[in-house]
């Protein structure tokens, strides 16, 4: 591509300057030619003024001496009144072409040995003609023509060599972002998913690269999303664990008993090797679009209905609030289904038998807030909590529970707190924001927080102590 550009450039370039070069040579030519014929014509009328008043043959010659051109312009005179013809200066031309010029009485050039002669007829006082007969050397007539030639020689080998050097910066300036545009991806292709490539060059060529850096990114964004769905969709395997497991631990004894409890050892053991091999996709979720959402007080009623059983296996006291009137929030049924189970499944993987625990729906004007609260031993550090892939540090805590709930507060422009509730354990609350808001990204969350510090869940009334 780089040389196929210089090679057109180059036959370009070539024809302008021939194009060019060659007609304002043959211009340079004529008008050297003719500076050389106007100097012999203003020759030539300084003798006429002298012919129209005398033939004297003296005079003639101090006039053709004073012209300073005695050795190369020739005079004339035809006989006339029985006078004889007079011929002063060395005769160059033919006598048929002095005799011609006569005749018509116009001038006249014409060649000669070593240049040219311009034969100008003057009439004499006694109403005969006289030529005047003016030399033009051939150097005369080619003065400063090879110079001129040279000089545009050299300015059409420079706009040559000029123009075969720019074709070349602009081919290895064209050719080197192309080029590492088939290197990334190649890289790409190779499975390289950090290839990316520089987006500069021709405009074309910068677009191209936008493009390629925007799909690379999509690509490492789908195969993050895909890692995301198998760690989320093995958390909410969770939660029929978590039966199977309380299920598994009431069969006594019995080697069809222990079995079974290793099985379900085996299988939770398996979930949580899924959850975090794929603990470092990047987090995503796709909030619900205009005019989805779902009743957080049905749902709350739902997924209480189904663990209130295994509370009452275990000897827990819990207790819902706020769920007597519609509360809707902008985000999916399932995921919020999915978000509960994740909390509660907390508080029972995570407390002890028998331990309470409390979930109240608050609505506000602008958002809607849902405490999970437990009397269990509390959250150490609830930043670590937080991390995706941390934990509270429990065994078999990975944090993505949190993490699931959190994303989808977010998702509505709300966010995720942990603190210590009036239960005396550990409170979750989950911001979620009404109305059409931008989700939060990691950046604001910080400011998020800080903004909403003030606001604290004190406004809404808080969960009494279960009797």
């Amino acid at each position: 591509m780089r040389w196929a550009l210089v090679k057109v450039c180059l036959a370009v370039t070539t024809m302008v300057v021939v194009a060019f070069a060659v007609p304002l040579g043959l211009v340079v030519k004529e008008m050297a030619r003719d500076r050389a014929f106007q100097g012999a014509e203003r020759e030539a009328a300084a003798v006429a003024p002298a012919l129209s008043i005398t033939t004297d043959r003296d005079q003639l010659e101090r006039v053709v001496a004073s012209a300073g051109a005695d050795s190369g312009m020739a005079v004339h005179l035809p006989a006339d009144g029985g006078r004889a013809a007079l011929d002063l200066g060395r005769q160059r031309a033919a006598g048929r072409d002095i005799e011609a010029v006569r005749g018509l009485g116009r001038a006249s050039t014409t060649t000669v040995p070593g240049g040219s002669t311009l034969l100008q007829p003057v009439a004499l006082g006694s109403g005969a003609i006289a030529v005047v007969e003016v030399y033009v050397p051939e150097s005369e007539v080619t003065n400063g023509v090879g110079t001129a030639w040279a000089v545009l020689a050299a300015v059409g080998l420079a706009l040559i060599v000029g123009s075969v050097a720019v074709a070349d910066r602009l081919g290895v300036r064209m050719v080197r972002p192309a080029r590492r545009l088939v290197e990334g991806a190649h890289e790409l292709g190779e499975g390289k998913l950090g290839a990316r490539v520089p987006e500069d060059g021709p405009t074309e060529l910068r677009l191209a690269a936008v493009a390629f850096n925007s799909m690379a990114d999509q690509v490492v964004q789908l195969l993050a999303n895909e890692r995301e769905l198998a760690a989320d969709l093995s958390h909410r395997l969770r939660t029929p664990l978590t039966v199977l497991r309380l299920n598994a631990a009431s069969l006594g004894a019995g080697p069809a008993a222990e079995q079974t409890r290793a099985a379900v050892a085996q299988l939770e053991r398996e979930v949580d090797t899924i959850i975090r091999t794929a603990r470092e996709a990047k987090p995503q979720t796709a909030a619900a679009g205009p005019g989805a959402g779902c009743d957080v007080a049905e749902v709350v009623r739902e997924r209480m209905e189904f663990w209130s059983a295994l509370a009452e296996d275990e000897g827990r006291k819990w207790r819902v609030a706020g769920v007597d009137r519609p509360v809707r929030v902008p985000v999916a049924r399932t995921d919020l289904a999915a978000a509960l189970d994740a909390l509660l499944g907390n508080v029972f993987r995570h407390t002890a038998e028998g331990t309470a625990f409390a979930v109240d729906v608050h609505n506000g004007e602008d958002a809607v807030i849902v405490l999970v609260s437990d009397a269990g031993p509390g959250i150490a550090d609830p930043e670590a909590a937080m991390a995706r892939g941390r934990g509270s540090g429990h065994a078999g805590s990975t944090g993505l529970g949190l993490d699931i709930v959190r994303r989808l507060a977010e998702s509505t422009g709300g966010d995720v707190r942990i603190g210590s509730s009036v239960l005396g354990g550990t409170e979750v609350r989950i911001w979620f924001q009404l109305g059409a808001r931008k989700p939060v990204g990691r950046g604001q969350r910080g400011a998020v927080r800080r903004r909403r510090s003030g606001k604290s869940v004190s406004a809404f009334n808080r969960p009494r102590s279960l009797p």
